[in-house]
């Protein structure tokens, strides 16, 4: 894999939004969190509709999103993505993909096998939005009953 650098010029404004998504899986296997967060608009948002109590259900801004994914790679190592399908929606800048991560917590060695649907809206080759359907509940064995990453941080809106 080829490192890319972390300013947003790292993705070309023309990137497809399965471009700009597949990307982000790259960089999320890599650890590159600072490459992850280059790939973000700086008024993107970022929403899990099913966050845990306590942990946030809306990012608004790069910045937010950086601090949010900062400790990342110290909680959850991801190994790969499985069984990927992107549904193409009639925005060609959104779409609609089906994955499962598979990886361990860090802290406890254990592996885990999350099923996510997540549905991204790309706008000149940056993510604008990123809703992030996912259920804690499915992984809470791995990490001790407490998933580390999404835990309430300054400057998250609700």
């Amino acid at each position: 894999m080829t490192p890319h650098p972390a300013t947003p010029s790292a993705t070309p404004t023309s990137a497809s939004a399965t471009d700009v998504f597949t990307r982000s899986l790259d960089l999320l296997i890599a650890k590159d969190i600072d490459g992850w967060v280059g790939l973000w608009a700086p008024d993107g948002v970022f929403e899990f509709p099913f966050a845990l109590p306590g942990a946030p259900h809306r990012l608004v801004g790069r910045d937010a999103v950086r601090e949010y994914m900062a400790d990342y790679p110290d909680h959850i190592d991801l190994r790969s993505f499985e069984d990927l399908t992107v549904h193409r929606t009639e925005d060609p800048g959104t779409i609609v993909v089906e994955l499962r991560g598979i990886g361990r917590a860090v802290a406890t060695g254990r592996p885990f096998d999350m099923p996510y649907i997540q549905v991204v809206t790309v706008h000149e080759g940056r993510i604008t939005r990123f809703r992030d359907y996912w259920n804690g509940a499915l992984v809470a064995d791995a990490f001790d009953g407490e998933i580390p990453v999404g835990a309430a941080r300054s400057g998250e809106a609700r």
